[in-house]
């Protein structure tokens, strides 16, 4: 029997300068849990799997908003692991997550890897809405297969709007079934590691950033917008997020040097 569920959360300013978090609902196996965040005026949510999940046939989704003023980080306690269930006739499992970001809040969204066991067939979607003035942190990892076995299928689509515009809208596909190309040497080649990396903030509307190489396997492209784009490719996990997390730590340092 497959899975619906839709977990929700929302930050608001609590008044004495830090946030709240006035709703935090947690659905099957997403269990929402606050916990202790490294900045005093940001609300932190840990999302916490309390199952295996998802399975081939789940429908599972993560509403989340951080109001006008608020400041929420969302990050995961392990990676997410798309299986292909018991029912080899299930349909695509999907993993939907909505997120809208208001006047002058910022929102950090730091999942942990997802990973496309072999056999799995997963459609995820991730939408944002901003408001003009709101400031977006966004990571995604896709791992293509365990150790040593071959991937699932997978197809991943990204949607940013800002102010009603769009600023990003990127569908990416691996796996059986993907369009032809995805493995061959002008895309992943050997690569089973995939990343973005989307900042967003109203200081690159004035400063904005040139496109670069970030080493061999990354690039930092500028949107038509005040955002950067960081996409990466690696071996593996570890290595995938060592160069993420390098390029998160140079423009956050960055936007503090320019405000």
């Amino acid at each position: 029997m497959s899975v619906h569920a839709t977990a929700r959360l929302r930050a608001e300013p609590d008044g004495r300068g830090g946030t709240a978090l006035p709703v935090l609902e947690s659905a099957g196996p997403l269990a929402l849990r606050r916990t202790r965040s490294p900045h005093s005026t940001h609300a932190r949510v840990t999302v916490v799997g309390a199952m295996s999940a998802p399975l081939n046939g789940d429908r599972l989704a993560i509403e989340a908003e951080a109001a006008d003023g608020a400041h929420l980080t969302v990050d995961a306690a392990a990676a997410t692991i798309a299986l292909p269930g018991t029912r080899p006739d299930a349909a695509p499992s999907t993993y939907t997550v909505a997120l809208r970001v208001g006047e002058r809040a910022v929102l950090r969204w730091l999942p942990e890897q997802l990973v496309s066991a072999h056999g799995s067939d997963l459609h995820q979607t991730t939408r944002v809405e901003l408001a003009p003035t709101a400031s977006l942190l966004l990571r995604e990892e896709q791992i293509l297969g365990r150790h040593g076995e071959p991937t699932g299928t997978l197809t991943t689509r990204l949607t940013v709007h800002r102010g009603g515009r769009p600023l990003l809208d990127q569908q990416l596909a691996y796996g059986p079934g993907a369009p032809g190309g995805w493995d061959g040497p002008a895309v992943l080649g050997e690569h089973r590691a995939v990343g973005q990396l989307l900042l967003a903030d109203p200081s690159f509307e004035e400063s904005p950033l040139p496109a670069r190489l970030l080493g061999p396997t990354a690039a930092l492209t500028p949107l038509a917008g005040p955002a950067v784009l960081v996409t990466a490719v690696a071996e593996d996990a570890r290595l995938l997020r060592a160069i993420l997390d390098g390029a998160m730590h140079e423009l956050l340092e960055g936007l503090k040097e320019d405000g």
